[in-house]
């Protein structure tokens, strides 16, 4: 599945071990219970910390670190989609953002213009309810889910609501 998320198989089975594990693990552990080298497990662990899914601890007179992946899922799943948002989609703006900057001098210009546009303005939009559904709680998030496909109807009851009452969706405030 890690490979599938954009990280090595090898930090996926780390990040494993340390999700299923009940107690935190130092690098020794890791390396002995996977069959691993040591560097690997090393390198392994800096990625994982990079993205900030570890929590590290020390022990009184062990000089080693532990590690140990949050307890709730939600809050992972808020780690790695904000770590996958500021890692491709905030760079993948900015460069959209310099591409509208450049002049629109001939009709290819203009087309190029506005697929960037169209293109920024969706990427934007996605972002921008990515933050929004961050702030929500796990509770409302599970519910927020299983509304599924039932959000397309309660979007069509809205626009029913809004026609029957002589407003068009433009009309209506945030």
């Amino acid at each position: 599945m890690g490979s599938r998320w954009g990280i090595s198989r090898t930090v996926g089975q780390i990040y494993a071990l340390l999700y299923i594990s009940h107690v935190p693990l130092n690098a020794d552990d890791i390396t002995y219970l996977l069959s691993f080298s040591r560097s690997n497990v090393s390198m392994g662990l800096k990625e994982l910390q990079s993205w900030r899914l570890l929590r590290s601890e020390y022990r009184a007179g062990d000089r080693r670190e532990y590690f140990k992946a949050p307890d709730d899922v939600w809050e992972i799943f808020r780690t790695l989609a904000d770590e996958r948002r500021r890692r491709e989609v905030e760079p993948t703006l900015s460069v959209l953002r310099e591409c509208l900057l450049d002049p629109k001098n001939t009709p290819e210009d203009e087309h190029f213009h506005q697929r960037m546009q169209a293109m920024y303005d969706l990427i934007s939009m996605a972002n921008e309810w990515f933050i929004d559904i961050q702030k929500l709680s796990a509770e409302d998030l599970t519910s927020l889910m299983h509304l599924g496909a039932q959000a397309k109807k309660l979007l069509h009851a809205k626009n029913r609501l809004l026609s029957f009452a002589g407003l068009s969706k433009e009309e209506v405030p945030e």
